[in-house]
C-alpha cells in the first residue's frame, strides 16, 4: 500500500501537510436545493410530509405516524432478547459513561457583595433534545449511550431520537442501547426530514431545543440550516486519529489503531508521527500484511492510500508541535512518559494516553465521550458533554443602596450611547 510519507525536515513539510489536511464537507447546490425543500414541506404539512419522504426515501409503506414510533415495550424487549454478552456491555458502558458525565455537570452558583448585591449564576438543563442516530446496516449503538447520557445526566425532560429504518431493517442494538439510556421516545424516520421534525415540529414529534447526532450529508446540511431554529452538537467531518509513537510499541498494536479509523470510511485520516524512521518503516510492513485480514479492507486501503500520512519527526518536541497543528479527533501518546507529553497537549478532542490505552476503548465504554471535534476545530471546540445540555442565566439583585450607587454608572455611560431611556430608568433608583 502506498501510504504518503513527510519528514519535518522538508522545505515544503507545512505545505504539504496541510494540503493533506484539506477536507470540506461541500453541499453542492443540488444537496442544498433538496434539503432546503425538504425543510420547507416539512415545516408546512407536518406528518403527512414526514411519512410521505419516509416511504420514498426509506422504501417503506405506511400510512400513519402511530406505525413510526416504537414504544418503550418495544425497546424493553429488544433489551432482554439481545445476546447476554451485548447486553452486559451495554450496561457497563452506559454506567462508565454516565459516571463520568456526573463530574462534568456545571452548578448554579451566587455571591453577595457588601452593599447586599448578590450575583451569580444559575444553570438548567435544556427542556427537550432531539437525537438522531443512523439506520440500517450502518447502525452505532454506543452512538446512542454517547449522545442520550449525557443529556441525561444534564437533567434533559425528554429524550426524543429518530433513526431510519430502510427496507423496514431495525437494528436491535440499537433499539436497546436506546432503552439502557432512557431515551424517552423513538420514531423510525431519518434523513433530512428528521431534522426538520425535530427542529420546527409536527403533529406528532414535539419541536426540541437542540439536535445532536451524525449523520450523511443531507443530515449535516439540514442540521446547518435550522441551526438558529435550534442548537445543534457539531458538523462533523471524517474520523481521524494521530498516533505519536517513540518507536518502542509493537508496530502491529500501531497499525491497528491506526486501522480503527482507517474503517469507517475512505475519507478517514489515520496518521502516524514517530520520531524513528525505522519504525515508521515497520509499521509499513505491518499495515501491508494486517490488511489482508480486515472484513473492510478496501475501505482501509483507500482510505490510507488518500488520505493518511507517516510523519518523522526529528524529536519529540516537533512530534508535540506537528499534533498541535493537525488538532487531531483522537490523540494517541504511545509513549514513554505519556502523561508528561499529553500536558504539552493543546489541541485534541480526545488524548489517549500510554500504550495501552487504545483509541477503540474511547469508542465505546472508556467513559469519556466519543463525540468530537473533528477537521481541526479542535483548536476551538470540545468534546460532546453535559454542559452541552445545559444553560446558563445571570442572576443579578440589587439593594437599594447599590441600586443607587450603580445607577449613576448606568446613566453616564447610557447618556454617552444617547440611550436616554435606559439612563431615566437607572436614574429613577439613584437616591440623590
Amino acid at each position: 500500500m502506498d501510504i504518503k510519507r513527510l519528514n519535518t525536515d522538508d522545505d515544503q513539510f507545512w505545505a504539504d501537510l496541510k494540503g493533506m489536511l484539506e477536507w470540506e464537507t461541500v453541499s453542492d447546490q443540488q444537496v442544498f436545493e433538496t434539503v432546503n425543500g425538504i425543510l420547507a414541506d416539512i415545516r408546512s404539512r407536518g406528518d403527512s410530509a414526514l411519512i410521505e419522504y419516509t416511504n420514498r426515501f426509506d422504501r417503506m409503506n405506511v400510512e400513519s405516524m402511530v406505525q413510526l414510533e416504537i414504544s418503550q415495550e418495544r425497546l424493553q424487549q429488544a433489551l432482554e432478547t439481545i445476546p447476554e454478552a451485548q447486553r452486559i456491555a451495554l450496561q457497563t458502558a452506559e454506567t462508565r459513561i454516565r459516571v463520568y458525565a456526573e463530574h462534568q455537570k456545571m452548578e448554579s452558583w451566587q455571591f453577595t457583595e457588601t452593599d447586599g448585591t448578590v450575583l451569580g449564576q444559575q444553570v438548567s438543563p435544556l427542556d427537550r433534545v432531539g437525537l438522531y442516530v443512523p439506520g440500517g446496516k450502518a447502525a452505532y449503538p454506543s452512538s446512542v449511550l454517547m449522545n442520550a447520557l449525557p443529556a441525561k445526566v444534564a437533567g434533559v425532560e425528554e429524550l426524543i431520537m429518530v433513526v431510519p429504518t430502510p427496507d423496514g431493517e431495525v437494528n436491535e442494538l440499537v433499539l436497546a442501547a436506546a432503552a439502557v439510556a432512557g431515551v424517552d421516545k423513538v420514531f423510525t424516520v431519518g434523513g433530512a426530514q428528521a431534522v426538520a421534525a425535530l427542529a420546527y415540529g409536527t403533529e406528532s414529534i414535539p419541536q426540541v431545543d437542540k439536535i445532536v447526532g451524525p449523520g450523511n450529508i443531507f443530515v449535516a446540511t439540514a442540521k446547518r440550516m435550522v441551526f438558529g431554529t435550534v442548537g445543534i452538537d457539531m458538523i462533523a467531518g471524517p474520523s481521524e486519529i494521530l498516533v505519536l509513537c517513540d518507536g518502542k510499541t509493537d508496530p502491529d498494536w500501531i497499525a491497528m489503531d491506526l486501522f480503527s479509523q482507517a474503517e469507517h470510511d475512505e475519507d478517514a485520516q489515520a496518521i502516524l508521527v514517530t520520531t524513528d524512521a525505522e519504525f515508521a518503516d515497520k509499521v509499513v510492513l505491518s499495515i501491508n500484511r494486517q490488511i489482508e485480514e480486515m472484513p473492510r479492507a478496501d475501505i482501509i486501503r483507500e482510505s490510507m492510500s488518500s488520505r493518511g500520512v507517516i510523519i518523522v519527526a526529528n524529536d519529540m518536541d516537533d512530534a508535540v508541535e506537528v499534533a498541535n497543528y493537525i488538532a487531531p479527533e483522537h490523540l494517541e501518546l504511545s509513549v514513554d512518559g505519556a502523561m508528561d507529553v499529553a500536558a504539552n497537549i493543546r489541541h485534541a478532542g480526545a488524548i489517549f494516553v500510554g500504550r495501552y490505552t487504545s483509541e477503540a476503548l474511547g469508542d465505546y465504554c472508556a467513559g469519556p465521550n466519543h463525540v468530537l471535534p473533528t477537521s481541526r476545530t479542535a483548536r476551538f471546540s470540545s468534546p460532546l458533554g453535559v454542559y452541552d445540555f445545559q444553560k446558563r442565566s445571570s442572576l443579578i439583585q440589587c439593594s437599594a443602596d447599590a441600586a443607587s450607587r450603580l445607577g449613576k454608572t448606568a446613566s453616564v455611560l447610557a447618556r454617552g450611547e444617547g440611550l436616554i431611556a435606559h439612563a431615566r430608568s437607572a436614574e429613577y433608583r439613584i437616591k440623590d
